[in-house]
């Protein structure tokens, strides 16, 4: 949809430029930014199937309920009526709906952020508690300077990224003095940095915290100075950003792009999808899929091991795979949550492809937003906050068990496969 190409066909919806005037300003041609305005359509509609999807499952306990059958059926009519809500979402006025929408994409964006830093803080604890197994299994050092390897270059791109960010974002293009905003928010996340490294190796962490450390910390640290980073190229000082797309201060580009900071959010994205596919594969799912013994210990209980082990004795021992479902005595995972998630991840997708935009003026400023600007470096705070309260909450709460199992439960949703497709609730129900 930001192909120029589809973008003249796009220009000849009516409705999919009347009205923008009013919140873009009049000197924005509509041919600039409709592939956008189609974006912000798209995901409407998908996002409102999903808000559907999860408020009808609101409290499923098992798949007796009635409306099992919805989650596990009928695709050809979700499929009708996710293509009848894309369609009918393009017959929306766009006088309000345009800064309406994006002010919902700020929010749930936020959210996915915070989750999209829970995954990268599980898949350094699944490393660094990989490694040191390895380490101690076979007592090479290899392992140990592996470990120390990988963290030692995450903390050199950190330090790197903050002078590349110093001196692109920090330093005024036309050699005035100015962009201390930029200045504050690259030295206060760099000392956030510091004393949450610091922090995840202190004694009293490490005894309630053993899995804590120095590379879980600098993929936390890593994360937040990408969001400092897309928080930056938000500012609408046209003279404290970078111009890598093309463009001039001047306002000169011809059409809007993805940045490069937005390239990279997308392969954040994609690593964090990937990611919950493999622990997808390497968990118990690999037993599901096999038919292994431990079927469904770890999801709803138990099952009667002669429904595993060569069928029923009515089928004459022939050992042959079948059927079944293995919820009936309580769901493997919340199926409300499920669907939440994936309107929050479709959210953030499209204010990534539209680069957390409010079109102003004239396209110099096009990706510049105060609101996404403090949205992303919001984030990039609570992201350390919260990263830094699971270390230190064992230690001041240790009887409550809150932040483990609300962590555990986003994990756990993830790695069954709550990203991988759009439609994969069906796998997570029944197999073979």
């Amino acid at each position: 949809m930001l192909s120029p190409g589809l973008a003249n066909e796009l220009q000849k919806i009516p409705l999919l430029c009347d009205g923008n005037s009013s919140w873009m300003g009049e000197n924005v041609k509509c041919e600039n930014v409709v592939g956008y305005m189609a974006v912000y359509r798209v995901c409407f509609a998908v996002t409102i199937f999903f808000v559907l999807m999860g408020t009808i499952m609101i409290n499923v306990r098992s798949s007796k309920d009635p409306r099992a059958g919805i989650q596990n059926g009928f695709w050809g009519l979700k499929y009708l009526l996710i293509i009848g809500a894309v369609i009918g979402a393009f017959f929306i006025p766009s006088a309000t709906f345009g800064i309406t929408w994006m002010y919902f994409g700020l929010i749930g964006g936020f959210a996915f952020i915070v989750i999209q830093l829970i995954l990268i803080v599980d898949f350094a604890h699944s490393w660094a508690g990989a490694w040191v197994a390895k380490y101690e299994e076979t007592d090479s050092r290899g392992w140990y300077c592996a470990l120390m390897s990988v963290t030692l270059l995450n903390y050199v791109l950190i330090i790197a990224a903050a002078v590349v960010f110093w001196i692109y974002y920090g330093l005024p293009t036309n050699g005035d003095s100015g962009c201390g905003v930029n200045k504050f928010f690259i030295i206060f996340n760099m000392i956030l940095c510091v004393a949450m490294s610091v922090v995840s190796i202190l004694p009293k962490v490490q005894e309630f915290h053993p899995c804590s450390g120095l590379l879980q910390a600098s993929f936390v640290s890593l994360y937040t100075m990408y969001l400092t980073w897309s928080a930056m190229s938000n500012t609408e000082d046209q003279n404290c950003k970078a111009h890598w797309n093309g463009g001039d201060i001047d306002g000169k580009t011809s059409q809007p792009t993805l940045d490069t900071q937005s390239i990279f959010g997308l392969a954040i994205f994609s690593a964090c999808v990937l990611w919950s596919s493999i622990r997808t594969s390497t968990n118990n799912q690999m037993n599901k899929l096999s038919l292994g013994n431990n079927l469904l210990q770890n999801d709803t209980g138990a099952v009667s091991p002669s429904d595993v082990e060569g069928g029923s004795a009515n089928d004459g021992g022939k050992g042959e795979n079948k059927v079944w479902d293995n919820e009936e005595d309580g769901v493997a995972y919340s199926w409300s949550f499920f669907h939440i998630m994936f309107a929050l991840a479709t959210l953030y997708v499209m204010m990534t492809l539209t680069n957390w935009f409010k079109p102003s003026a004239d396209l110099s400023s096009f990706s510049s937003n105060e609101a996404s600007l403090w949205v992303k470096i919001i984030s990039s705070w609570l992201c350390v906050i919260l990263y830094v309260w699971t270390l230190v909450a064992p230690c001041c709460l240790p009887d409550r068990d809150f932040i483990k199992n609300f962590i555990k439960k986003v994990i756990t949703l993830h790695h069954s496969g709550g990203l991988v497709a759009i439609f994969s609730e069906r796998a997570h129900t029944y197999y073979y």
